[in-house]
């Protein structure tokens, strides 16, 4: 089954149904670095560096044919309760907020190339208030009746706690896997090691460097305020825990040592193999990795998509 991956960022979304077994054939991705390395991940995918506003499905369509399934994750910033400047209104998130009307984006391609299914990845508060019948709204006004499955990352093996909406025209049941703690995660890579991608840390000053070192396990060294409050940051990490929501704006305190954890550090919470390589500064290649779609819970939703297109 042929897969377009939309707003697909680093790759994490189709590394889950690559190592299921799908065939990604095509993907979209406006960002300079995130396209870099999706290309580096994927050569053999037809990449459109492009915003997606200006893509018309009829080009991709004769590029890489239809499509019987279309993923995506559309930026969270319009709905996630991290940004304390997000509408007030959920609705005008939607539908007055430029990013937020990205995922009308995804509606039209689903639309036009009215593939055997969709999944639409994003935060939980793109379902707050009237934005459910919203969605529903607009993907039934395009041939599709819409399932919202909420999933947990850590329920599909991934070492990090994450919780999001797919909006699917399937029911997501994905088979629940015991996940790993921080230590088992990234216990290996205490040493840092320039032969291994993407593990050097940001740094820190001196003074944080020192304060990072007498941190108690779960505590924080920074707060900043989001729109249902304030979000720790900086948290010195529990080795025999899962680790909290990777984020892209997450930076984490490794829980032995007085530093920062790495980007590959991260990834490896995020459930990414060692061989996905993240390009450009060290603050793309977090955000990369804080960004996507846990490969782990992709490929449990990969999974279950071909054991429900069995059963049809």
């Amino acid at each position: 089954m042929k897969v377009l991956d939309l707003f697909a960022g680093g790759g994490g979304f189709s590394r889950g149904f690559v190592e299921a077994g799908f065939e990604v054939v095509g993907a979209v991705e406006l960002g300079r670095w995130e396209a870099e390395t999706y290309r580096l991940n994927f050569p053999n995918v037809h990449l459109w560096n492009t915003d997606i506003r200006n893509l018309h499905a009829v080009e991709v369509e004769k590029a890489i044919g239809r499509p019987d399934i279309i993923i995506g994750g559309p930026p969270c910033e319009a709905f996630t309760s991290a940004n304390a400047r997000r509408m007030k209104e959920p609705l005008m998130r939607l539908y007055e907020d430029p990013r937020g009307r990205l995922v009308l984006h995804f509606v039209r391609f689903v639309g036009d190339l009215q593939p055997e299914v969709f999944v639409m990845e994003n935060v939980v508060g793109l379902i707050d208030g009237d934005l459910r019948e919203a969605l529903r709204y607009e993907f039934g006004r395009v041939g599709y009746e819409v399932k919202f499955n909420i999933l947990e990352a850590e329920r599909a093996g991934t070492p990090s706690h994450r919780r999001r909406v797919f909006i699917s025209n399937l029911r997501l049941k994905i088979k629940k896997k015991r996940p790993p703690v921080v230590i088992e995660a990234i216990g290996d890579l205490i040493e840092l090691d320039d032969n291994i991608p993407n593990h050097r840390p940001a740094s820190l000053s001196r003074k944080l460097e020192e304060k990072a070192w007498k941190m108690r396990w779960g505590s924080s060294l920074t707060y900043f305020r989001g729109a249902s409050g304030v979000i720790r940051n900086y948290i010195k990490l529990h080795p025999y825990k899962l680790a909290p929501t990777v984020m892209g704006s997450s930076r984490f305190i490794h829980p032995l040592e007085g530093r920062l954890l790495t980007p590959r550090e991260h990834a490896r919470l995020m459930g990414f193999p060692d061989n996905h390589v993240f390009l450009g500064p060290l603050t793309d290649q977090y955000n990369m990795a804080g960004e996507a779609v846990p490969p782990t819970l992709a490929r449990a939703i990969a999974d279950r998509i071909l054991k429900k297109v069995g059963e049809v």
